[in-house]
């Protein structure tokens, strides 16, 4: 199991979530709670049909790399990290 970064940013109307770590892999919902799941789903899917699996970095890595500043806050987003088991592609 692999814990991969999720960034949740507040939408007119709902939520959005992305993992710096997965491009291309998104999910909304109506609330955080929903958006986290919805994430944690996607993720998932997109990486049980990936060839390529990426590594999960994890925020202290986000932050060297300059994604993110240490101690930032922000109104705009929600950062969480989500559990999710990584296949094994023989």
């Amino acid at each position: 199991m692999e814990k991969y970064l999720i960034v949740i940013e507040k939408a007119e109307n709902n939520y959005s979530a992305f993992s710096p770590d997965v491009w291309g892999c998104v999910a909304t919902g109506v609330s955080v709670e929903d958006a986290t799941t919805n994430m944690k789903e996607a993720l998932q899917f997109h990486l049980e049909d990936s060839e390529n699996v990426p590594s999960a970095k994890g925020i202290s890595q986000h932050i060297a790399d300059g994604v993110f500043d240490k101690g930032e806050i922000a109104d705009e987003y929600f950062i969480t990290e989500v559990d999710v088991q990584i296949p094994h592609h023989a």
